[in-house]
């Protein structure tokens, strides 16, 4: 006997319901999910959707035509069902049978085939694996292909996506002053469209592997040092601008993300064996961390009664951040890059010599935090904190080569 529910899985304000057909056969239990085309509201179906006899017309009004389509979906599924063998069903199946419905036609059709109109297909099909900050990356790279496409006066193909793209696109960006390390990450998306877009059954070009751009350049992050940190801490700040600098000393000390720190409060840190750890979920990741608390970071909680400095906004934040360096001297003279304007409404980065209080942004804590304690703690350790998946990553973030690592052995021959 099968049966059919409908569930609300988005984290949107409206979206369409997923369908699950749940059955037994030989022993063995089956539960297959498709996506239909019923849209509803998430407050509509989490408060109101199973409420009985709502005296709000309009909430009557609205499971009834709910409940009527669903009715009807699942009807149409049950009976199908019937006329085939069970071992048969899987999920193509399904989505099928829910396309047959809606008299549409099979999913590998509806696919576009154009790189643009891919983009918000990928973003939609992946849902909740990719995080708001990545899918914030991936419009900008569909806006660039926009404007690409209205320059050439074509229309990009995922079958035409190959090397002679490669090369018309890198002449692209440089002529509109894009840096060499934003279009290699470009790349990297296209290439990751393509990919997908193979998986789902559509054609790409057989020397797609060569879309990428090696780059060789020197990495050229700044950090702050033990010694510019110090500095920091003695400076004569006003009120606000002291706020700032003891979230930037939070950053340099737990070696987080702007996303996760920001978000720290005295609710999420416990003792254990009279030491604090602190314990939150990072946001990019969804990893689960508890990390200790640095005494430097113990100090700010004291002086502010046990409570983390208040919060302003991220684009202020990387403003003052500026102003705190600034004002404690952080000004020798490194190579790096920073937006400048080059028309209006226009920004792109450009490599030169810079005070480094020029450079600082929010990212500069977790790399300070990785670069100082480099050496002095354990790596492995260096790696939990900060969440990187592999020691190779790590070692690329602080901009250590493997011929610093063999360098370093000898400190134990």
């Amino acid at each position: 006997m099968a049966s059919v529910n409908f569930l609300y899985r988005s984290t949107k304000n409206q979206s369409t319901l997923n369908i699950r057909l749940l059955y037994r056969y030989e022993g063995k239990d089956y539960v297959y999910g498709a996506k239909t085309l019923l849209k509803v509201d998430k407050e509509y179906w989490e408060k109101y959707h199973n409420q009985k006899r709502p005296k709000n017309i309009d909430i009557a009004n609205k499971q009834q035509e709910v409940y009527a389509e669903m009715n009807s979906i699942q009807n149409f599924v049950l009976e199908a069902f019937e006329k085939v063998v069970p071992s048969s069903i899987d999920k193509t199946w399904l989505q099928t049978k829910i396309d047959n419905y809606y008299n549409r036609e099979p999913d590998k059709v509806r696919i576009p085939k154009g790189l643009v109109d891919f983009v918000p297909y990928y973003i939609e099909e992946k849902g909740d694996d990719i995080t708001p900050s990545t899918i914030r990356k991936l419009n900008v790279v569909k806006h660039k292909l926009q404007r690409y496409e209205k320059e050439k006066n074509v229309t990009l193909l995922i079958s035409e996506i190959n090397e002679q793209f490669k090369n018309n696109f890198i002449a692209y960006c440089k002529k509109e002053n894009y840096a060499i390390g934003t279009t290699q990450r470009d790349l990297v998306f296209i290439k990751t469209f393509c990919n997908y877009a193979f998986e789902k059954g559509l054609e790409v070009d057989r020397n797609l592997n060569k879309v990428k751009i090696k780059v060789k350049k020197e990495i050229n992050h700044p950090y702050l040092s033990f010694a510019e940190l110090e500095k920091i801490e003695k400076a004569e700040l006003s009120d606000s601008l002291s706020n700032v600098r003891d979230w930037l000393i939070i950053s340099c000390y737990t070696g987080q993300r702007i996303s996760d720190f920001k978000n720290f409060t005295a609710s999420k840190i416990r003792m254990e064996e009279e030491k604090p750890l602190l314990e939150f979920k990072q946001k990019k990741t969804s990893k689960l961390m508890t990390i200790p608390v640095h005494p430097k970071v113990v100090e700010i909680l004291k002086k502010r009664d046990g409570e983390f400095p208040n919060w302003i906004s991220d684009q202020k934040y990387n403003d003052y951040l500026k102003k705190v360096c600034k004002e404690a001297g952080i000004n020798e003279k490194i190579k790096g890059s920073k937006k400048v304007k080059v028309a209006e409404k226009k920004y792109r980065k450009e490599e030169g010599i810079y005070e480094k209080w020029e450079l600082v942004s929010s990212h500069i804590g977790r790399r300070s935090f990785a670069t100082n304690f480099y050496g002095d703690i354990p790596t492995p350790h260096l790696i939990f904190m900060t969440g990187h998946t592999t020691e190779k990553m790590f070692l690329e973030y602080i901009g250590k080569s493997e011929k610093d690592k063999a360098l370093e052995l000898f400190n134990y021959f």
